[in-house]
C-alpha cells in the first residue's frame, strides 16, 4: 500500500532491514525489539536451546521466518513449523495448543500472552534471537514529508528528555528558560518553517498526544496489560541508559 501511493507512511511492527532501506525510508527508530519465543510453562523449557524438536507457530513470508530458521540452523536444533499467512491466526494456533511454542517480536509475544485465557501460564524465554529496529516507513524520493515523519517522532523524543509532557506543555512554552525547550515548543520561531510547519508543531503533538514516555506508558507500560519495560527503549539519559535518542532542536 504504501508503494503503490495508498498510504502516506507506515508506522507499526515493521523492522529496518538492508533489503527494505533499499526500497523505502526508514525515518528513524521508536521501538527496538527483538524476536524471542513463548512457551507453556507445563512444557517445563526454560532456555530455547531445550526447545529441539518443537513445533513452532510463525507466519511465513515474514522477518521472523528467516531468524527462525537461522537460529535453529546456527544451534543445530531442529523444528516442525507450522505455517500461517497472518501473526493472528499464528498467534490463535498457539492458543489452540496446534504447537509448542509461538515465535515473534518479544512486543508481539507481550501482546499475545495478554489475550490468552491464563497469560501466567505462559513464559517468554530468555533469549532474544534478532534485532528489530522498528519505526516508520516512508517513500524514497518524498523527502520534504520524511522530515515530517522523522521530526514528530524526534520531537517526542525530545520533549520526553526535556521534561515537556502534556500537562506542562502550556506552561514550558510560556515560561521555560532553557532555549531548546523555546525552540522546540516554537516560542523562538523559524524552526518549523525549515520543514514546511508551523512553529508550534511540536507544541500541537505534545499537547494532544504527549512525549514519547507519555505515548509508551499509555500503551506499552506498567499500567497495560502488555507490562512491558523500557529497557532498550528507554532514553540515552536515563539509568540505566536505553538506546532512544534524538538530534538536537537547533
Amino acid at each position: 500500500m504504501l508503494q503503490a501511493g495508498e498510504a502516506d507512511v507506515l508506522w507499526r511492527n515493521t523492522s529496518a532491514t538492508f533489503s527494505r532501506d533499499a526500497k523505502f525510508d526508514f525515518a528513524g527508530v521508536n521501538y527496538y525489539d527483538g524476536q524471542a519465543f513463548m512457551v507453556r510453562r507445563a512444557l517445563g523449557v526454560t532456555h530455547a536451546a531445550q526447545l529441539n524438536g518443537a513445533r513452532v507457530c510463525i507466519q511465513t513470508g515474514s522477518t521472523s521466518e528467516l531468524n527462525l530458521t537461522d537460529y535453529f540452523r546456527a544451534h543445530k536444533l531442529t523444528y516442525e513449523p507450522v505455517v500461517f499467512d497472518t501473526e493472528d491466526k499464528a498467534r490463535a494456533a498457539y492458543g489452540r495448543e496446534q504447537c509448542d511454542v509461538y515465535t515473534a517480536d518479544l512486543s508481539n509475544l507481550a501482546a499475545a500472552r495478554a489475550t490468552l485465557a491464563k497469560p501466567d501460564d505462559h513464559l517468554i524465554l530468555p533469549e532474544v534471537i534478532s534485532k528489530e529496529p522498528l519505526g516508520p516507513v516512508v517513500r524514497q524520493g518524498d523527502d520534504g514529508w520524511g522530515n515530517v515523519v522523522r521530526w514528530t517522532l524526534n520531537a517526542m523524543i525530545l520533549a520526553e528528555e526535556l521534561g515537556v509532557t502534556s500537562a506542562n506543555v502550556d506552561a514550558q512554552r510560556q515560561h521555560a528558560d532553557n532555549p531548546e525547550i523555546r525552540r522546540l515548543l516554537g516560542a523562538e520561531p523559524g524552526y518549523g518553517a525549515m520543514i514546511g510547519l508551523s512553529d508550534d508543531f511540536a507544541y500541537q503533538l505534545i499537547k494532544q498526544v504527549g512525549n514519547y514516555g507519555e505515548v509508551f506508558d499509555r500503551n506499552l507500560g506498567a499500567a497495560t496489560p502488555l507490562k512491558i519495560e523500557r529497557g532498550l527503549n528507554g532514553l540515552w539519559s536515563a539509568q540505566p541508559a536505553g538506546l532512544i535518542y534524538a538530534p538536537p532542536m537547533r
